[in-house]
Parts: C-alpha cells; structure tokens; sequence
C-alpha cells in the first residue's frame, strides 16, 4: 500500500537514489531537477508545494517498491495506493512504466496546483454521517467529504473561510480535533473540476494497459477494469478517496491480509490499525 501527499519529509529517499542511480537519473530528466536534492536537503522549500510534493512521493514510493522487491519481498496479490500513491499501485501492477508514470503525475499536481482559495480539514472522533448532517443543516454544502480514512477520521475540503466555519461548528457539536492539512487546496471535492477536465484530456491520449494484478480504485473501492482506468483517474481528482471501504473489502476478503507500506512512511499502517481496532469493536 503507496501512501500519498503528507507523507512526504525532507530526508526521505534516503540511500535509494544512490542505489538507483538509472531510475533517479530517469526521474531527474523527466522533471527537469534533481529529485534526490529534493528529497535529502530541499534547500528552497519546495518539498510541501503540491507541484512538487507528488512527484517526490511517486519517485520515493517506486524506489522503496523496487528496493523491497530486490530485497526478497514477495510479488503482492493486491496493490492499492491512497490519492497519488494510487500511481505508484498501478506502476507496480504494469499499467504504465515508473517514468511514464512520473509524468503522469507531475501534469496532475500542476493542475491541482492551480486550484486554489481552498483547503482541506482531518476531523477526528466524529462520525461522516453526523457531520454531513451538521454541515448540510447548516449550509455548509461547499466543504465536502474528501477522504473516508477511517471510521473516527474524516477529511474534508472546501474553500479556507467556509473550512473555518465547518471547523468552529464540528467541535463545538463533539469532534474530538479538527485539524487543517498542509495542502495547498480542496483535494478529491468538486472544488478540483477544472484539474480533473485539464488532466482527464492529457490521460485521454495516454496509453494504458491492462494490470497484471488487482489494484482496488479510490473512486470505487473495487479493482480497475480493462475498460475503465482513464475515467477513474480523472474522477479521483474531483471526487472522494474510499479508503476504509478499500481496506475493509480486503480485510472482508481475508481477515489475515498482510499489508505493506515503505519503510519511510506510517501514515497507511496507522490507518491500517485504526480500521482493525474498529472492526474488532463490532
């Protein structure tokens, strides 16, 4: 499992540029910098822009993969990815190859970069349908369920002063915290319609096979189809992540699923155990 935006941090990477020196070349040639100065030492602070954090994440996410296959890890049965990791799924299931797939996600995060006057919010220890209903009884419809992570932790994005309003609201009627993201906008809400127009024309004329193993989609929590991969990539821009259902349907599957994240994440992993725990709630 590839986490996304977020997970990213000045270091990561580590010695895989050295030890990958034909992919990172790749990388660098396909970006036009130096994707390992980067990632180590990020000297003009670029690393948290969504323009240059996505393609960072890809990279780092494909070298850890390829490090950890090198190194003995069985090929998966099941790939999955949240957000932008969902690229590094499909690169891993042969979709795309890692500088193909580099560029796709490089045209994605510049057209996400260019919607702004938005944000997104973690809200935490509060039911999704109890905040839907405070947030629809209160006229908030423009801040939007983004991502379902886990039963006690919902994003939500929209536009900064409504995401203000939405905030003060949610706690005062019960969220345990509502955090804001630094991200630069209203990621996987409807907000992001003209990134997903811009870039669904670009994947329109882009080759893609068939995987050679399930990936399960953010769009649908099902796994891609032979039919259909275009269209899902350009609707996860605008429409929310389904990540509890795409664990859950694993979990569902096989109780004793063993998951994966690289070494130089733990976002997904404690997802991971906050879904378990629920379950295991029932």
């Amino acid at each position: 499992m590839f986490p996304g935006q977020g997970a990213q941090r000045v270091g990561m990477g580590g010695e895989l540029f050295d030890r990958f020196r034909a992919r990172t070349a790749e990388a660098d040639e396909v970006l036009g910098y130096s994707i390992a100065e980067l990632c180590l030492r990020d000297p003009d602070g670029r690393l948290g822009q969504t323009a240059f954090t996505q393609p960072a994440v890809y990279v780092v996410n494909a070298l850890s993969y390829a490090a950890a296959r090198a190194d003995g890890l069985p090929a998966p049965d099941v790939a999955i990815g949240h957000s932008l990791g969902e690229y590094n799924a499909l690169e891993a299931a042969g979709m795309f190859g890692f500088a193909e797939g580099l560029r796709l996600v490089a045209a994605r995060a510049e057209a996400m970069s260019r919607v702004r006057d938005g944000g997104m919010d973690a809200v935490i220890g509060m039911d999704e349908a109890v905040i839907r209903l405070l947030l629809r009884r209160s006229g908030l419809e423009a801040v939007e369920v983004a991502n379902h992570n886990a039963a006690d932790q919902t994003i939500l994005g929209g536009p900064l002063a409504k995401l203000d309003t939405a905030a003060a609201l949610l706690k005062d009627s019960g969220a345990r915290a509502v955090r804001r993201l630094p991200v630069s906008g209203p990621f996987h809400t409807s907000h992001m319609s003209p990134a997903a127009q811009e870039f669904g024309r670009l994947l329109s004329r882009t080759p893609l096979a068939a995987p050679a193993l399930p990936v399960i989609a953010n769009r649908t929590a099902l796994p891609y189809t032979r039919a259909e991969p275009a269209d899902l990539l350009t609707q996860q821009i605008d429409h929310p992540v389904l990540w509890r259902q795409t664990i859950e349907s694993l979990l569902d599957a096989d109780a004793d699923t063993v998951f994966e994240e690289p070494a130089y994440s733990t976002v997904l992993t404690r997802l991971l155990r906050a879904i378990r725990a629920e379950r295991d709630a029932r």
